[in-house]
């Protein structure tokens, strides 16, 4: 029977061994690229929604405090966002 000839880097115990726990940590792992790509995206959109509420939240402490300190600001408010009235008066709404 004829032996087949390998280069000797192929014989190399420590080298397979190496390499078959490499595949096996790129591609079988939980904690495999896929996964952590994954991951990774979802981090950034987490990221992305966290600023976006945080400057949200930023906007309404600035307005609320505009609002604390002027009552004729506040009154219009109340009127353009919740369509609040006087007493005496009478409400017409207008689509644009």
């Amino acid at each position: 029977m004829k032996r087949l000839h390998l280069p000797p880097w192929l014989t190399n115990k420590y080298l397979l061994s190496a390499l078959v726990v490499g595949v096996w940590l790129l591609f079988f792992d939980d904690r495999d690229m896929i996964n952590t790509y994954k991951h990774r995206q979802e981090l950034h959109k987490l990221e992305e929604s966290r600023d976006y509420y945080k400057a949200r939240i930023e906007d309404t402490k600035t307005e609320l405090e505009q609002l604390k300190q002027n009552p004729a600001l506040l009154e219009k408010y109340a009127r353009e966002k919740y369509m609040m009235k006087r007493d005496n008066e009478d409400l017409y709404i207008m689509p644009e």
